[in-house]
Order: C-alpha cells, then structure tokens, then sequence
C-alpha cells in the first residue's frame, strides 16, 4: 500500500448552504464542486486548500452515516481520507494487517473516486478512508 497524500478531509454539517457560506465568505475558499451522493445518503461540497480538499457532507436522509453521526456526536470533523494507488488492494493490505474494516472492497464515492473505510475502532479513533481513482 502507498499512500501518496492526504486526499480530503471530511466533516459533517448540518446545513451544507450555509456551511459553504461561512467557508466562502470568511475564509475565502472557493467551492468547485457540490454533489449527491444517493447511495450514501449524503450530499457534499468541496473546496481546494493547497492540495487538499475538504468535503463538507450534509445527510440526505437522518438514517444515514451523516445523519447518525451529526445526531450523535453534533458537527464536525467526521474522516480522514487518504489518496492510495488501488482502494481495494489497500483495503485487503490493511486487513491483513488486523485491522477492522467498514468496506471489505471499494466502492463508488464523490468525484468517482473509489473509497473504502476502516473502523475507527481500530484506528485510534478516527474514522479513515482510503481512495483511489
């Protein structure tokens, strides 16, 4: 497995128009991209910070990821993805390695790319993602 650079970095919002308000007008950023994803209930904007993204999602559905964890653990930071040569093949490293994944394969995300998750369970906590294109 390689990781080549962080990919993006993902948090959870309640209101994505009002959310890309307050990343557009005060802290400049520009967003290039808003997006639904249906599969995942969630619907997403994303913004360039060098070159890093950051993907705002806000659920399309309170049963959802989003909405579970929002309703949960409020706004915020919600993952850490990393950009890998092959999502799949790194899912499988990962796993033999022992550690507990979300995604046994990877799977069709925002931007097309292809992600997989880990368990935060067994990555100190943090919800982490693997991409690839």
């Amino acid at each position: 497995m390689n990781i080549t650079h962080i990919e993006h970095i993902g948090i959870a919002v309640n209101n994505l128009e009002e959310s890309i308000k307050y990343y557009e007008g005060v802290l400049g950023l520009k967003c290039y991209s808003v997006e639904e994803v249906a599969d995942q209930k969630v619907k997403t904007a994303f913004f360039m910070v060098g070159e890093t993204k950051i993907e705002l999602l806000e659920s399309t559905s309170p049963d959802g990821p989003i909405g579970k964890f929002v309703e949960k653990k409020g706004q915020g930071m919600h993952h850490i993805a990393f950009a890998v040569d092959n999502a799949t093949e790194a899912l499988k490293t990962v796993e033999e390695r022992v550690v507990r994944l979300i995604d046994k394969s990877s799977r069709k995300g925002a931007e097309g790319l292809n992600i997989g998750f880990l368990h935060p369970k067994s990555t100190h906590g943090v919800l982490t993602e693997l991409c690839s294109k």
